[in-house]
C-alpha cells in the first residue's frame, strides 16, 4: 500500500485488513474506464484515516506525514470534482444535476465553433440539422437517425432540409434510400447516414471518446426538443440560439464571462445561428416566452446579455 509492505502481524487486525483492502481498492481504480472524482476522495479520505492509525500504532513519523498527503489529496479531489460538476464545495446553494461536465461542455462549445465556419450552407435550418447530425456522426462519421429525430428537429422541413444536405455532398445516405424513405424510418430500424469529413482518415475535427460523444447529443437532443420551446413553436434560429446560450453560460446560468466581458458578441451568436444581427433580439425573446431565458435579454453594446431560467440551469455548458 503505498510503496509499503503490510505486515502479516500487524495489529490491530481491523488496521491490517483496511490498508489490504485499500491497496486492492485503488488498483481497481486505476483500471476503470472512466475517472470517478468521487470515489477517488473517498479513497483518499480511507488512506488518511488508516495511515493515521497506522502512525499511532507503529510511532512512524512517516506514515504520520502521509496520511497528511492523503487528506490534502482529497480535498483537492473533491474540489476539482465540484469545479468539474459545476456544483458548491461547501453545501450552500442548490446543488444541480448538470448533464454536461466542464470538459465535456468545451468540447460542445468545439463543436458549436467547427459548425459555425464549416456549415455547407447557410439557412438555420440546414445547421440546425448539421449540428445533430454530426453529433451523431462525431466519432466514426456515421451515425443513425430515425424519422422521429428528423421530424422532431426540423419538423415540416425535414425532408428538404435532408435532401438539400445530400445534394451538395455534406451527407450520404444508404443505397436506394431516400430522403422519404429516412422520415419513415423506426427506432427499431433506423437510418444510417454517413458525413464525409467525419470518417476516419480525414483531418479529425474533435478529439473525444464514445461516453463524451453521447452525452453531447443526449445534451443537443434536451435542449432542441425541450418542451416549451416546442410549445412556441420556435424556429430553427431559437433552437439553435438556445444551444448556443445553454452552451456559453456559466454555472449560475448567466452568458458569457463575467465583468466587462459579460454577455455574448452578437456578432458571434448571430453567426452560428444563421441570422441577422439586428434579429438576435427577437429571437432572445422568444426564449424568454419559452421560459429558457429568465428575463428581457439586454443586446446593447454588441453584446448579448441575460440569464438561463432556473430550469435550464442542469443543461449550462459550465463556463
Amino acid at each position: 500500500m503505498a510503496q509499503r509492505i503490510v505486515p502479516d502481524d500487524l495489529q490491530p487486525d481491523v488496521l491490517r485488513l483496511e490498508l489490504t483492502e485499500l491497496g486492492d481498492a485503488f488498483r481497481a481504480y486505476q483500471r476503470r474506464p472512466e475517472p470517478d472524482l468521487a470515489v477517488l476522495a473517498e479513497l483518499h479520505d480511507r488512506k488518511a484515516r488508516a495511515f493515521a492509525l497506522w502512525a499511532n500504532v507503529t510511532g512512524d513519523a512517516s506514515l504520520r506525514e502521509e496520511a497528511d498527503r492523503a487528506a490534502a489529496a482529497a480535498q483537492t479531489t473533491r474540489e476539482m470534482n465540484a469545479n468539474r460538476l459545476g456544483v458548491p464545495l461547501d453545501g450552500e446553494g442548490p446543488v444541480i444535476e448538470r448533464l454536461l461536465t466542464r470538459s465535456q461542455g468545451v468540447h460542445a462549445r468545439n463543436v458549436l465553433a467547427h459548425l459555425r465556419d464549416g456549415s455547407p450552407l447557410p439557412e438555420a435550418e440546414e445547421r440546425l440539422a448539421v449540428l445533430m447530425l454530426t453529433l451523431r456522426a462525431a466519432r466514426t462519421g456515421i451515425g443513425n437517425v430515425t424519422g422521429q429525430d428528423l421530424g422532431g428537429w426540423l419538423q415540416g422541413d425535414a425532408e428538404r432540409v435532408l435532401q438539400r444536405l445530400v445534394d451538395v455532398g455534406w451527407l450520404r445516405l444508404p443505397e436506394d434510400v431516400t430522403a422519404e424513405d429516412a422520415l419513415m424510418s423506426r427506432p427499431e430500424e433506423p437510418t444510417q447516414v454517413t458525413v464525409p469529413t467525419l470518417l476516419p482518415g480525414a483531418p479529425r475535427p474533435f478529439s473525444f471518446g464514445k461516453v463524451t460523444r453521447a452525452r453531447l447529443s443526449g445534451w443537443a437532443q434536451r435542449v432542441v426538443g425541450d418542451r416549451k420551446l416546442r410549445k412556441k413553436k420556435a424556429g430553427a434560429g431559437a433552437r439553435l440560439l438556445a444551444v448556443y446560450t445553454a452552451a456559453h453560460s456559466r454555472p449560475d446560468g448567466c452568458l458569457g464571462g463575467a465583468g466587462e466581458d459579460a454577455g455574448l458578441a452578437l456578432d458571434a451568436v448571430a453567426s452560428f445561428c444563421a441570422v441577422r444581427t439586428e434579429d438576435v433580439a427577437g429571437q432572445a425573446g422568444l426564449l424568454v416566452a419559452a421560459g429558457w431565458l429568465a428575463e428581457e435579454a439586454d443586446t446593447g453594446g454588441g453584446r448579448l446579455r441575460g440569464r438561463l431560467a432556473e430550469r435550464v440551469l442542469p443543461l449550462s455548458g459550465l463556463l
